[in-house]
């Protein structure tokens, strides 16, 4: 379950990701169409924003900035889900306000020290997260 401090949290995953494992959460809306992003944030006022890199590839980038330049967003905490850790595109991603990044290496870990993993553990359950690992 997702733990009480993130009351509503945004997933932008590709269509593959099984809805119904969400089913039993109702602070977590699904969404796959990358320009329904700004309306569904408009709406649902999320606390968390979770991004499957892969599936925003080109887009990313845009987001970030757009959410990075409109005060309106500042309180939402911008987590990405990346399948590689790569040190120039990583950085460039935290310049442009992603707050944690959650790396698939890190998810196969059975040792759950990792701090980066912690901090995300205290915004979200580790149960979505190891369901949006599934899906790549």
């Amino acid at each position: 379950m997702i733990g009480t401090r993130s009351k509503k949290v945004l997933l932008v995953a590709p269509e593959a990701f099984p809805d119904q494992l969400l089913a039993e959460y109702d602070n977590v809306k699904h969404i796959s169409v990358i320009t329904a992003i700004f309306p569904t944030i408009h709406e649902l006022k999320p606390d968390v924003i979770l991004f499957h890199h892969a599936h925003m590839t080109h887009h990313i980038e845009r987001v970030l900035r757009r959410l990075q330049t409109n005060p309106f967003y500042k309180h939402i905490k911008i987590c990405c889900y990346k399948r590689n850790e790569s040190v120039t595109a990583d950085a460039t991603l935290k310049v442009l306000g992603v707050h944690h990044m959650i790396y698939h290496a890190d998810l196969q870990k059975e040792t759950k020290g990792n701090t980066a993993l912690n901090a995300i553990n205290n915004l979200l359950n580790a149960s979505l997260i190891k369901l949006m690992a599934g899906v790549v």
